[in-house]
């Protein structure tokens, strides 16, 4: 995740109630909206939308600075006061914002040159949750987002063991979740974290009207037409896009769900793990299931082994965390990058603080639009937090190589252009990659491939219907498909028809099970990554011809190639100046999404998953 000034709309607040008079803050905003160049009287020209949209950035880009400090402090020390501040800070953006996206609308009719219009459309559309220019409700919504991610922050679930009370960060539960295998421990963790988010329920129920109030204000139907408005294309045609890259590689999860219920009914019997239908979510090795990669050892055959183990690679490295980081650092810097900025390393949070609650979830800050880059997070020596450190430094990166675009161009070609270019670098992280920097003496034959595609396909492939789902939901929720009454009935009937998955346990309205994902009390958005998953292959496709490699995708690491390095920071350094297929055109030659590379990459384990699944019954 990447944090994003203009993605702030319903921040965190605990501000006080509204006393009915206008605030100073409120003021501050109206006195400048009078003197803005929309605001003129008479007709209004190209000249006055150049001018406005200069005098829009520049306000927005100071004061984004505050905001994002605001949040930091507020992810970084959980408290009363640091949540407080932020809202204020939040509170003043998002009124800004609105406001200004409001007289945006004042030059909808004018004929203008395709840069100014852009500008505009961005300027509209950059807030996720707009509050409506009501100020009360401005406040209203920064406190329900505050709330919500405080609760998210610090929630913990104790249980008795021993006679006495342990309590678990949901840190210390995915590492449960990871290694257990004892069904009913994992049962109870798993439906012990999902006590934190049933208070949030109303809040989010709350958030959803205004944020609905906020976008017809803009001349939207709904916040399921805004979201989906941001793509460069009609809104219905972003969702069947999306549709029908899912339904290109759908028969490859179709398959690997297959053949991983089955290992999972050998594991644990028809009782725990049945043979047929859905797979209970608990024993999947990941609090929401939307990952499987922590079940590899149940799942591969006796003769499949894995080329190497990255977890064992780093521990046995004896690297530090931010040796781990140094190292992600070091393969941008070998494809031509700039190094990281000194106060990137005096600033992050690497570790989880001893004496403080922090929001662990890893994620990559822009804090100045200029050099203070940053990435939170509460590093374990694992092979998966190597990947994620990628992952979130591709967002820095992105982020630095795009700091001299105009305010509202600092952003990815697309969300999930953003979420791809991290996961792309991971992508190179082949034997190849590993024996150059050191963690491995010999690179492994072909032979051990499949094993590393069976990894790759139970964190890649297992994603891909979480992914579409999640924004399915709330594109539902925000439209009126789905009241209240039915938030969780119909999160689980998405999760059931899309991942082939089920609750361990009956789940009830009482529960608010999609509030126990970050994302959804975070309020970002989550296509993104469903996109990224996507883009990411198709990424990678592109920098390994560019890099002149001919052997199989799997195998290809673009490290230290200057030609792959070259495209690629072209590419970036667009920043969301041109419409995403023209980004998309400059790396890959293509204008369009193409899940074929994902084809391409696991067809020898797709080939693999038709044999072991012949006289088992699958789908669900």
């Amino acid at each position: 995740m990447k944090k994003v000034a203009l993605a702030i709309a319903a921040a965190m607040a605990l501000s006080a109630c509204d006393s009915g008079q206008q605030s100073p803050k409120s003021m501050g905003v109206a006195q400048a909206a009078a003197e803005s160049p929309a605001a003129k009287k008479g007709p209004l020209t190209a000249d006055d939308a150049k001018a406005f949209l200069d005098d829009a950035q520049a306000r927005l880009e100071k004061i984004a600075e505050e905001v994002n400090h605001a949040s930091w402090l507020a992810s970084t020390y959980i408290n009363i006061d640091s949540q407080y501040v932020e809202a204020l800070a939040s509170e003043r953006y998002t009124t800004m914002a609105v406001e200004l996206a409001s007289e945006a609308a004042k030059f909808n009719d004018l004929k203008l040159d395709s840069d100014t219009r852009r500008k505009l459309t961005m300027l509209k559309q950059g807030l996720v949750f707009p509050a409506p220019k009501n100020p009360a409700l401005t406040a209203e919504l920064a406190q329900i987002g505050s709330k919500m991610q405080g609760m998210y922050g610090a929630g913990k679930y104790c249980r008795e063991e021993e006679g006495a009370d342990k309590c678990y960060t949901l840190t210390e539960m995915g590492q449960v979740m990871a290694t257990n295998r004892d069904p009913e421990l994992l049962k109870d963790l798993w439906v012990g974290w999902r006590k934190i988010s049933p208070p949030m329920k109303p809040l989010y129920e709350r958030q959803v009207e205004i944020g609905n109030a906020g976008t017809e204000e803009l001349g939207y139907d709904n916040l399921s037409v805004f979201w989906r408005s941001k793509y460069d294309m009609e809104p219905d045609a972003f969702a069947a896009d999306m549709d029908a890259q899912w339904n290109k590689v759908k028969p490859l999860y179709e398959a690997l769900h297959c053949h991983v219920r089955a290992k999972l009914n050998e594991r644990y019997g028809d009782e725990v793990a049945p043979a047929q239908g859905k797979i209970p979510a608990h024993l999947l090795g990941n609090m929401w299931a939307q990952e499987w990669g922590n079940i590899y050892d149940l799942v591969k055959d006796e003769d499949m082994q894995a080329p190497y183990d990255l977890t064992q690679l780093v521990v046995d490295s004896g690297m530090s965390e931010q040796d781990m980081v140094k190292a992600g650092e070091n393969f941008f810097t070998s494809l031509g990058f700039k190094p990281l900025p000194e106060t990137f390393w005096e600033r992050s949070q690497f570790t989880q603080p001893r004496d403080r609650d922090v929001v662990c979830h890893a994620s990559a800050w822009d804090l100045d639009g200029q050099d203070d880059i940053r990435i939170k997070m509460c590093i374990n020596k694992t092979g998966e937090d190597l990947v994620t450190i990628h992952h979130e430094l591709g967002h820095n990166f992105y982020q630095r190589i795009y700091k001299d675009q105009p305010f509202l161009y600092k952003e990815g070609a697309n969300d999930g252009f953003h979420e791809a270019i991290g996961d792309t670098i991971a992508l190179s992280i082949t034997p190849k990659y590993l024996k150059q920097i050191g963690l491995m003496d010999e690179m492994p034959d072909e032979s051990k491939d499949l094993g590393y595609l069976m990894q790759q396909a139970l964190d890649k492939i297992a994603f891909l219907p979480f992914g579409l789902l999640v924004d399915k939901w709330r594109w539902q929720v925000f439209n009126g498909e789905v009241q209240p009454a039915d938030y969780n009935k119909a999160w689980w009937k998405l999760r059931e028809e899309y991942q082939g998955i089920q609750a361990p346990v009956e789940r009830t309205e009482a529960d608010f099970d999609p509030g126990a994902k970050y994302h959804i009390p975070g309020n970002t958005p989550y296509a993104r990554y469903f996109l990224a998953r996507i883009q990411q292959f198709q990424f990678h496709r592109a920098l390994c011809e560019a890099a002149g490699e001919t052997g199989p995708l799997h195998r290809c690491s673009i490290y230290k190639n200057n030609e792959a390095g070259k495209k690629l920071r072209a590419m970036l350094a667009m920043g969301a100046s041109k419409p995403w297929p023209d980004a998309m055109e400059a790396l890959t030659g293509q204008r369009e999404l193409d899940a074929s590379a994902i084809i391409d990459y696991f067809q020898p384990l797709m080939a693999y998953l038709e044999e072991q699944n012949k006289g088992r019954q699958c789908g669900w």
